[in-house]
């Protein structure tokens, strides 16, 4: 009896934390922001936050290298540089976003969720949103820097407001659409598929700038 209890009561956990993934997932995606505009920040723990946290790194690399290829005062060494490194993110970015799909979909193989036949699909997998709510986060924290800043003028501040405002709207409603999607793909009212970005610019044997080069 009591072992009963003790599983319907892991369950029950696991429900309560399903139901808050995706505002899990938003959070942790604010704070690593905060933090690593600070002074760093140790690795998730949790699995599937580990990917989140490593495809968040990512577009806060690329925020930064792509605000350096705008930068006036910057040499075409420099540009030809940091574009490289934005190819290198931006690759290792889509990666992971196959990465988070992928372990979604091992979770609800391992817990046998079955969507009947002809189930619906989402267009945008789950990577796709948490990819997107992880440049949310990006916006809203240098939006808001913007709302803080000293040299600016008043028209300025109040436009920075303004718009953060409605980016802090977005965050919240693709936060809860997230979760939408969440429960739909583990209660089984819609099937999970993993789409491949297959980026050939980056691919030697698919980009003919390079496989030409070789010739």
């Amino acid at each position: 009896m009591q072992l009963r209890k003790d599983e319907e009561a892991a369950k029950r956990n696991d429900d309560d934390e399903l139901r808050m993934l995706a505002q899990k997932i938003a959070s942790c995606q604010t704070i690593w922001t905060q933090v690593w505009h600070g002074a760093g920040s140790g690795p998730a723990t949790n699995p599937l936050l580990a990917l989140v946290q490593e495809e968040h790194q990512r577009n806060f690399s690329l925020w930064h290298e792509e605000d350096k290829a705008r930068a006036p005062n910057a040499s075409d060494t420099e540009i030809a540089t940091v574009k490289r490194s934005i190819d290198k993110f931006n690759q290792q970015r889509n990666d992971l976003i196959e990465k988070l799909d992928e372990h979604l979909y091992r979770a609800l193989q391992e817990l046998k969720v079955s969507p009947p036949a002809g189930a619906p699909w989402n267009s945008e997998t789950p990577g796709s949103v948490i990819d997107r709510l992880s440049i949310l986060s990006l916006k809203v924290f240098h939006m808001r820097e913007q709302t803080e800043r000293l040299d600016a003028t008043k028209e300025h501040i109040q436009k920075s407001r303004e718009r953060l405002k409605v980016l802090l709207a977005q965050h919240g409603d693709l936060t809860a659409a997230l979760q939408l999607l969440f429960d739909d793909l583990f209660a089984a009212r819609k099937q999970m598929k993993i789409y491949r970005q297959y980026k050939m610019y980056n691919d030697p044997d698919a980009n003919p700038a390079i496989y030409g080069a070789k010739k």
